[in-house]
């Protein structure tokens, strides 16, 4: 049944989905319809507070999805996604980072024109009114031997966020956060304080989105869902445009189960076929993350803005214009991966976790089953590129994380290297040590990649509209052709902001 008409019906109430509704519904008169399939985090601190970050993961709030069977690569790795209003702008540590520059005019170069730097960070501006950003202050003092032996190995200290794309240079993070540890994710910053206030704006919370609704003549018209009391399903119209703000796993996993996606895929799946469109659930992107783990020779902090708090990045080749290795540094035990393989622990130790910013292999989401329910198959085939790029800059990484823990101010505070350990020597130890024990920084993209008219595996032009489907867009990490070289969630607010204007104008 229809239960109501809106001008915009969003699906999904995530990073992208909360900017767009709070952007969209600022014109009173149009309606907005905002449904998401996990709880409101307002009034709940589990969510809010964001030093209580770690305890999200693998919790009711996290989709968390597994991986298909690796070949060169950790099966045992899991995907975590958010359950909640604000989706992983609510479950994340809070990394902040502009889009760079760089990256972005690579995007309008792959095809996605209108998307280069001149075009899109002026809107950068418009996510930090709502949006604070702040620098972490620096009272870690293992923190601060960390880029003191940084800089002795050519990364200087820097500040982030300040007009430049650091290609080699260490730092204390900005994070989006209040000054008394309150996280801004867009739930909090963009919809909290017009909730109440805008009688245009719906926000319809634990309703699993299982169709986009769509007619004869391939017209969205709106979105079906799951009641939140499992009773059965109703559907919300869209009069206007419906758009898909789902994530680079459950956006494609939408359109593929309303018949937009490879068209052999959907009819194994007896899904009938709208539209063959062979880009959805292909070019899946990932931040790949190795880990060098050490138990400290002193007592390490007990309190934190969020316990990873400064970034380090470096080049592996001359003439880059991005740091091709980023590494976060963790204040925390960090055994996640390395326990199941014998790798010692430890209550008291910290990390440096190389991972490749721009990789080159490619991986894949798809359907289980045509079941909504079902969670999709997540296959990010890490380590796979043919050039054997990934693999050389994960190298790469582990060494200089290594060369800044023999540094005389960062050496002092270590006790011994847990992981890989004194045993791992060659390049083939490293490599096979982090292809068994790798995770993710949690940075899926790519999934419904925006690109040219021309580019058959293009899911989206780049006004963010779906191919072969009138009245339909997708706004989130799916639509990127290729990540940044930095955690993205600022850049998926960037991007909902642009899509706001591309929907009103």
């Amino acid at each position: 049944m229809t239960d109501a008409i809106f001008d915009y019906v969003i699906a999904g109430g995530g990073t992208a989905g909360c900017v767009l509704a709070a952007r969209l519904s600022e014109d009173p008169t149009v309606t907005v319809c905002l449904v998401e399939a996990g709880p409101t985090d307002v009034g709940n601190d589990d969510i809010l507070v964001l030093d209580r970050w770690m305890h999200l993961l693998d919790s009711g709030y996290d989709w968390d999805y597994p991986v298909e069977p690796q070949e060169r690569g950790n099966s045992f790795m899991r995907h975590a996604r958010a359950k909640v209003l604000g989706g992983c702008s609510s479950h994340n540590s809070c990394i902040a980072f502009h889009p760079p520059a760089g990256i972005l005019d690579d995007w309008e170069a792959m095809g996605a024109t209108g998307w280069n730097a001149e075009s899109i960070l002026p809107y950068v501006s418009r996510v930090t009114g709502p949006v604070t950003l702040r620098d972490v202050p620096p009272l870690d003092p293992c923190g601060a031997a960390v880029l003191e032996s940084a800089a002795g190995v050519g990364l200087p200290t820097v500040q982030f966020n300040r007009g430049e794309t650091v290609l080699n240079g260490a730092g204390w993070f900005q994070i989006n956060s209040s000054d008394d540890g309150l996280r801004m994710s867009t739930s909090h910053a963009y919809l909290h304080p017009i909730m109440a206030t805008r009688p245009n704006l719906e926000v319809r919370t634990g309703c699993w989105v299982s169709e986009i609704v769509i007619d004869d003549s391939l017209t969205a018209t709106g979105v079906r869902y799951q009641r939140p009391d499992l009773t059965g399903h109703d559907v919300v119209s869209a009069r206007r445009e419906v758009i898909v703000t789902a994530g680079a796993i459950d956006t494609p996993k939408l359109l593929m189960l309303s018949g937009i996606g490879p068209s052999v895929h959907l009819r194994e799946m007896g899904i009938p076929v709208r539209v063959d469109s062979a880009g959805v659930g292909a070019n899946l992107d990932d931040h790949v993350e190795g880990l060098v783990f050490w138990e400290a020779s002193k007592p390490m902090v007990t309190t934190s803005s969020q316990w990873w708090e400064i970034g380090l990045f470096a080049t592996t080749e001359d003439d880059l214009t991005y740091p091709d290795v980023m590494m976060h540094y963790g204040s925390v035990p960090f055994d996640m991966n390395t326990l199941r393989w014998g790798y010692p622990t430890t209550d008291n130790g910290f990390c440096l976790t190389p991972n490749v910013t721009q990789g080159r292999s490619r991986g894949t989401v798809r359907l289980r089953s045509r079941d909504f329910r079902d969670r999709a198959k997540v296959d990010p085939r890490y380590f796979t590129d043919s050039e054997g790029h990934d693999d050389r800059v994960m190298l790469a990484g582990l060494k200089l994380a290594r060369r800044i823990a023999e540094q005389p101010q960062l050496k002092d505070w270590i006790a011994r290297e847990l992981a890989p350990g004194p045993d791992a020597v060659t390049d083939d130890d490293l490599l096979d040590y982090v292809h068994r024990t790798h995770n993710t920084v949690y940075h899926p993209a790519g999934t419904a990649k925006m690109g040219a008219a021309s580019d058959p595996m293009a899911v989206l032009d780049p006004e963010l509209r779906v191919k072969g489907v009138h009245n339909l867009r997708v706004v989130d990490a799916s639509a990127m052709p290729k990540l940044p070289a930095v955690n993205p969630n600022i850049t998926v607010m960037t991007m909902a902001e642009r899509c706001a204007d591309l929907v009103t104008g």
